[in-house]
């Protein structure tokens, strides 16, 4: 039985085949780290450590996960984790779950060319005071550049956080 748990615990040496829908995005896949500026009309602006990682499974979808820390102190702010569903055509699904517990369900478009990603929500829920979430990701001179665009039930579509982010 020891040897059954032991088998199961074991983690493939070799990377399975990046999906066709996927492949568009490889660039993402990795981890990266870096620093952002949080801002918000009912929020003193605030700095913190980021690290974003992307991973596949051979799956048409890339796994997501995002922790951010206070500089200062490196204590834990805020993580939230989910998937990246890029079509052939370009179209894109995300589904994020915060830790906060607000889930989100966002579509978009992403271009090769460009390696950007354009998303809006479609759904933000168990949120009483959140009713929009935008996210731009970009990849600027070979860094991850994202922001995250919110409104509320008191405050229109508007920037709360951007970061720059490099792959480690």
């Amino acid at each position: 039985m020891q040897e059954d748990d032991e088998t199961r615990r074991r983690i493939p040496a070799v990377s399975p085949p990046l999906h066709p829908s996927v492949a568009s995005l490889s660039y993402l896949l990795g981890t990266w780290r870096g620093q952002g500026e949080g801002k918000y009309p009912t929020i003193p602006s605030f700095h913190y450590g980021e690290e974003l990682c992307f991973s596949h499974s051979g799956k048409p979808v890339i796994a997501y996960t995002q922790k951010t820390w206070k500089l200062e102190t490196k204590e834990p702010m805020h993580s939230e984790s989910g998937y990246f569903r890029p079509k052939l055509d370009g179209s894109i699904e995300v589904v994020i779950a915060q830790s906060t517990g607000l889930v989100e369900v966002q579509k978009g478009r992403y271009d090769v060319d460009d390696q950007s990603i354009i998303l809006k929500s479609d759904l933000v829920g168990n949120a009483s005071k959140v009713k929009e979430i935008s996210r731009e990701f970009g990849l600027v001179n070979g860094k991850l550049s994202y922001v995250v665009q919110m409104s509320t039930t008191t405050n229109h579509l508007q920037p709360h956080l951007e970061a720059m982010l490099e792959k480690i």
